[in-house]
């Protein structure tokens, strides 16, 4: 069952080994591409003109808007408590929250990274490689780190650096420039 029969592929969808990736109740825009060792899950929404890369993991609640860019390994997380159990025995679907994620068009999130739960990459956002999200990043900026932190703000179409008193997403104590 690598691509389940409850799958909406756009058209011009390629997937370079469809026996090498599990995609189930999602959507795939058109002229989209998925790698190898992709795991999309049961409503998740892939826009169009999307890349992801390989071994990344799609999970249930995430919208990625048109022309979005996902790294190898990329791995996004639905769940802020994950529990195995609940009352003694396996959760099932009525046991968690559900907490949706939205990357906004023409993002970029590099290898490596792990999308927090509830989380918004505004648009032409471009996530660090390795980088942990885990608040929203605003349109245009760039963020890496762990947790992932601004590095620059997209001001009037072009990208200019943040202001050496700025703070990262999440944060309250504002963060010196790094040298």
């Amino acid at each position: 069952m690598p691509v389940a029969a409850d799958v909406v592929l756009g058209a011009g969808v390629t997937i370079h080994h469809p026996v090498l990736v599990n995609l189930y109740g999602c959507t795939v825009g058109e002229g989209s591409t998925i790698g190898p060792f992709v795991e999309v899950q049961r409503g998740a929404v892939i826009g169009a003109r999307c890349k992801i890369g390989s071994h990344s993991f799609v999970c249930t609640g995430v919208t990625l808007e048109d022309e979005v860019f996902v790294g190898h390994g990329v791995m996004f997380v639905n769940d802020r408590h994950p529990r195995a159990a609940s009352g003694g025995r396996l959760q099932r679907e009525g046991d968690w929250v559900l907490e949706p994620t939205r990357v906004g068009r023409g993002a970029s999130i590099g290898s490596g990274a792990v999308v927090m739960c509830g989380v918004t990459i505004g648009a032409g956002a471009m996530v660090g490689a390795g980088a942990v999200v885990t608040a929203d990043v605003p349109a245009g900026a760039t963020v890496a780190g762990v947790p992932a932190r601004l590095l620059a703000r997209a001001t009037a179409g072009a990208v200019a650096p943040p202001p050496a008193d700025a703070t990262a997403p999440g944060d309250t104590e504002p963060k010196s420039a790094p040298p």
